[in-house]
């Protein structure tokens, strides 16, 4: 290889190295907000069930089903609309405070449904009625649903106002974070 050929060959790297960004941008996945208010959501507390671990004073575990029908300006995934979601899970709290983990299912206005897996911590104190009121933070990971949603992925933080009475309780969760589908 001549001198010549050498310099258009180092002088081409650049423009290759330049082209190769370009197509992997062009193929990454697209990538959707989700940033939603608790605003206009009604939820409750289905079911409940506390158990005294007898440790310590004041430890307990729970697992617990809340439902919430979203008002229609809430979540919208690829131009359909989140309705309602079913959150099923578990609490290892003493004195209120503690993990929470488990499960949620979005179903869209279409009936397609998204599956969630959150994670996260709580602090909370009884109230009057004997119920726990207090705030969630965690995360929530975006892992599959049905139909057109069978690829979707993502990820969100949550902070989830709460308190747990059955019949004036509430679950209010604010969630920002982004959708996908996958490839």
């Amino acid at each position: 290889m001549d001198a010549k050929n050498f310099r258009r060959i180092l002088l081409g790297l650049p423009v290759l190295a330049v082209m190769l960004c370009i197509a992997a941008s062009a193929s990454a996945q697209q990538k959707f907000p989700i940033n939603s208010t608790g605003e206009g959501v009604k939820s409750s507390y289905v079911q409940q069930h506390i158990i005294d671990v007898g440790d310590v004073a004041g430890h307990q575990v729970r697992i617990l089903e809340v439902h919430r029908v979203h008002s229609m300006k809430q979540i919208v995934l690829g131009g359909v609309k989140v309705v309602e979601e079913w959150d099923r899970g578990f609490s290892d709290y003493t004195n209120g405070v503690g993990p929470a983990r488990g499960y949620g299912v979005w179903v869209l206005e279409d009936g397609s449904k998204v599956f969630l897996e959150w994670s996260g911590t709580a602090y909370s104190e009884a109230t009057a009625t004997g119920s726990k009121r207090g705030t969630f933070h965690g995360a929530t990971k975006i892992v599959g649903g049905t139909g057109k949603f069978a690829k979707i992925r993502g990820t969100m933080t949550d902070a989830v106002e709460f308190d747990t009475d059955p019949q004036n309780g509430y679950s209010r969760a604010s969630n920002k974070g982004e959708y996908w589908f996958e490839e």
